[in-house]
C-alpha cells in the first residue's frame, strides 16, 4: 500500500495517531461542553491508560469492538499490528497537547527517495481539491438569492395567519439577513467553546507547527484518512460491533475536528469526499464499458483499492448516480471532466480515461446500488399504505445537490405548517452540501393542529387575555406549576383533542424514521437531523428508537431540535445523546408562550425543550428568543437562525 500513499510509512504513523486523538476527544464531547477537552481533567495526565483498560471499556469508540479505529491502522494507513495497543492508549491519554505537536512535527518531516514524486502528487491533489470547490460553489445558489425568497415566504405566512402569536413588522429578521457575515456569531448561552484551528487547551507550539505544514499535505493526510475510513467496505468482519459497512457519522465527527485542528476549511473536506465518491463513479463506468472481467496483473493494494471503490460507489444508496453526460449536476461533470487527466494520474487505478468517460458519457448508465439500500432510496419512499397509526410519511427531495454522491444526508422536518408547501419552503436555499430531504408526514393532523391554534390566538377571548398581559405569566405559571386562570384553561381546552392526536402521531412518526435509517435508505452515509415545533419531537422520538437496538453513533452525525414539545424530566435525554455523533443543539425562545399553552397538559412542572435550556452534558443550548417572534415564526426564521448556528463547523464562534 505504500506504493500508492501520498504519505510515508512515518507520517502515515502520525496521521493514524492523530484520527486516534481526534476520536476520543469526539467521543469526549458527547458528554462534555465543545469547550472542554481530556486537558481539563488533569488529575490522570500523567498516567498512561494500560491496553487492559482500554479493553475493559467496550464502550470507548477508540475500543476494538466499535472497529473504528483499527480498520483505519490496518488496510489503507497500512500500520505494522504490532503498534496498534500503543495507539490506542496514546488515544485515550487525558493529554492531548502533549502528543499533537510531536505528531504534527512528524507529518511536517520530508524525506525518502520519492520525496519529488510525492510532492508533485500531493500538490495535484490539493489543486484537483481546490477545483472541486469552485464547482461545488459554482453550483450553489446565491446568498442574494436565497434572502430574497425567504423574505417572500416570510410575507405570504404573515399575510396568511397574522395572529398574536407573531409581531405585525419584521425589520429585525431582515436587518439579521442583510447583515450576516459568513462567520457570523451566534447568540449561545453555553460556555464558550474552542475558536480556530487549535486554541487555549493546545499550546502555542502546535499551532507553529500546523502553520508549517504546507496546505497540500494536509489536503493529502484528510485524503489518506478518508479512504482509510472507508477501509472495511470490502472486509466482511463480523467480529466488531458495527452493524453495517459504511461511512459512520462517528468517522465523519473525528475527520471534522481533525479538519479544525489543521486549519483546514470543511468546503475542502466535502471536496475530497466528492472527488472519493467520483472516482467510484469512474471506475463503475469503466466497468460497465469494457465488460471484459478481464484480469490485469494488480498488486493486492490495487485490488484492495478497486473493491473499496466499489464500495464508496454504493454508498450513496438506492440509485446512486445516473450518469447522463456527466454526474448529473453540470457543475460537478465539468470539474470531473477538467480533472481527468489530474486524477487519472492520482489515482492510476482508474486512469485518465476512466474520469473523462464518466464526464463525458452519452446516455443512462444506471449504477445501482451495492450497500444498504434499495430502489431509488429516500426519495422513493412513500407509504402506500396505513402502516403503525401513520397515514402520511414521504421524503421530498430539496435542492439541486442530488445524484452527485455525496457523502452526508440531511433529513429535514416541519412540525407547525398550514399546507403542503410548509413542509418544503422553510428548508429551501440552505447553502450547504448535503443531500436534503424534507419529510412530510401526517398532514391532515398538523394542519387541524395549525388551525385550531391560531383559531383560538384569533378569539375574542385570547385576544382579551393577551391584552390584559396574561400571557405574560403563562411561562411563568408553566414553568413553576402554579394554578393558570380559569378562563384560559377553559379557553384552550378545545385544542387539547388536536394536540394530543399530532404527539400521537409524531411519536409513531419518528419509530418509522428509525425504522428508514435502521433499514439504510439513506445509503449508509452521516445523516444529520434539523426539525422545529412537532418535528423534533418526531427526531427525539426516532433517536430514542435507535437507542433500543445495538446501534450506537454511526448512523446519526448531528441533530438541531428547534422549539421542541419535549419534556426535560422522565424523558430519555441522556440516552438519546448517545445516539448523535456530533452537534446535539436544543434552540428554545423563552417567550414562545404558544408553545407552552399547546404542551401544558400534565406537564406543568416537568419543563420543556421549546422554551429552555435543557441540563445535560454534551446538549448545546441556543436561546434564540431575540430571533423568534412566536411559534408560528419557526416556518421564516429557521434558515437565519441555521446560518448562525454554524453547523459545518466543530468549534463555532461563540458570543
Amino acid at each position: 500500500m505504500a506504493a500508492t500513499s501520498y504519505l510515508t510509512p512515518t507520517q502515515r504513523y502520525a496521521a493514524g495517531a492523530l484520527f486516534g486523538l481526534a476520536l476520543n476527544q469526539a467521543h469526549f464531547h458527547q458528554t462534555h461542553p465543545l469547550g472542554l477537552s481530556t486537558d481539563d481533567f488533569p488529575s490522570d495526565s500523567d498516567r498512561t491508560p494500560s491496553k487492559l483498560e482500554i479493553s475493559d471499556d467496550p464502550n470507548l469508540w477508540v475500543h476494538e469492538h466499535h472497529a473504528l479505529l483499527r480498520p483505519v491502522f490496518n488496510r489503507y494507513l497500512d500500520i505494522d499490528p504490532a503498534a496498534w495497543s500503543g495507539l490506542e492508549e496514546t488515544a485515550v491519554s487525558s493529554s492531548v497537547s502533549r502528543h499533537v505537536g510531536p505528531l504534527l512535527r512528524l507529518l511536517s518531516e520530508e524525506s525518502g527517495d520519492d520525496y519529488s514524486e510525492r510532492s508533485d502528487k500531493e500538490l495535484a491533489l490539493s489543486g484537483a481539491v481546490d477545483a472541486m470547490v469552485l464547482s461545488m460553489e459554482s453550483n450553489s445558489e446565491s446568498l442574494m438569492s436565497r434572502r430574497e425568497k425567504l423574505r417572500e415566504y416570510e410575507h405570504q405566512c404573515r399575510e396568511k395567519f397574522l395572529t398574536s402569536d407573531v409581531e405585525p413588522n419584521s425589520e429585525k429578521l431582515h436587518m439579521q439577513l442583510d447583515t450576516k457575515e459568513e462567520t457570523g456569531t451566534p447568540f449561545h448561552d453555553c460556555e464558550e467553546p474552542h475558536q480556530g484551528s487549535i486554541h487555549s487547551n493546545i499550546d502555542e507550539s502546535p499551532i507553529e507547527v500546523v502553520m508549517m505544514l504546507s496546505n497540500p499535505r494536509k489536503v493529502a493526510v484528510l485524503y489518506e484518512l478518508l479512504c482509510a475510513c472507508l477501509s472495511d467496505l470490502c472486509e466482511n468482519n463480523k467480529k466488531h460491533g458495527r452493524r453495517r459497512k459504511g461511512y459512520d457519522a462517528r468517522h465523519r465527527v473525528t475527520l471534522r475536528l481533525l479538519a479544525t485542528w489543521l486549519d483546514i476549511k470543511w468546503s475542502k473536506m466535502e471536496a475530497i469526499e466528492t472527488i472519493v465518491a467520483s472516482s467510484a463513479m469512474a471506475f463503475i463506468k469503466e466497468q460497465e464499458s469494457s465488460k471484459q472481467g478481464t484480469q490485469s496483473k494488480e498488486n493486492k493494494g490495487d485490488k484492495w483499492k478497486k473493491g473499496c471503490i466499489i464500495g464508496a460507489a454504493a454508498l450513496t444508496g438506492g440509485t446512486l448516480m445516473a450518469i447522463t453526460g456527466g454526474l448529473a449536476a453540470p457543475a460537478i461533470a465539468a470539474g470531473l471532466g477538467a480533472l481527468a487527466p489530474t486524477l487519472g494520474t492520482l489515482i492510476p487505478v482508474i486512469g485518465a480515461s476512466g474520469f473523462a468517460a464518466a464526464a463525458t458519457a452519452a446516455g443512462h448508465v444506471a449504477v445501482a446500488a451495492s450497500f444498504g439500500a434499495a430502489g431509488a432510496g429516500l426519495s422513493g419512499t412513500k407509504m402506500a399504505r396505513r402502516v403503525g397509526g401513520v397515514d402520511e410519511f414521504e421524503f421530498k427531495v430539496i435542492g439541486e445537490n442530488h445524484n452527485q454522491g455525496l457523502l452526508g444526508v440531511e433529513i429535514m422536518i416541519s412540525g407547525f405548517v398550514f399546507e403542503d408547501e410548509d413542509f418544503i419552503r422553510p428548508w429551501e436555499g440552505m447553502n450547504d452540501n448535503l443531500e436534503r430531504y424534507a419529510l412530510q408526514w401526517e398532514s391532515k393532523n398538523l394542519y387541524a393542529l395549525s388551525t385550531a391554534i391560531r383559531d383560538w390566538l384569533t378569539s375574542r377571548i385570547a385576544a382579551a387575555l393577551m391584552k390584559r398581559g396574561a400571557m405574560l405569566t403563562v411561562l411563568h405559571s408553566l414553568l413553576t406549576a402554579l394554578a393558570w386562570p380559569v378562563t384560559l384553561l377553559a379557553a384552550t381546552e378545545f385544542i387539547d383533542s388536536t394536540w394530543t392526536i399530532a404527539i400521537d402521531r409524531s411519536d409513531k412518526a419518528g419509530k418509522l424514521l428509525a425504522e428508514v435509517l435502521l433499514g439504510g435508505l439513506q445509503g449508509n452515509r452521516p445523516v444529520t437531523l434539523v426539525g422545529y415545533s412537532l418535528g423534533a419531537r418526531v427526531i427525539f422520538k426516532c433517536l430514542e428508537c435507535l437507542a433500543e437496538t445495538r446501534n450506537s453513533a454511526e448512523l446519526v452525525e448531528r441533530v438541531v431540535l428547534l422549539g421542541a414539545p419535549i419534556a426535560i424530566r422522565d424523558e430519555k435525554w441522556e440516552t438519546v445523546r448517545k445516539m448523535v455523533a456530533g452537534r446535539f443543539i436544543n434552540a428554545y425562545s423563552s417567550n414562545d408562550w404558544m408553545l407552552g399553552i399547546a404542551f401544558r397538559a400534565s406537564l406543568l412542572s416537568q419543563g420543556l425543550a421549546g422554551i429552555q435550556p435543557v441540563d445535560i452534558p454534551g446538549i448545546q443550548n441556543v436561546n434564540v428568543t431575540d430571533h423568534v417572534e412566536g411559534h408560528s415564526s419557526y416556518l421564516w426564521a429557521t434558515q437565519p437562525v441555521l446560518d448562525e448556528l454554524q453547523l459545518d463547523s466543530y468549534y463555532p464562534v461563540l458570543t
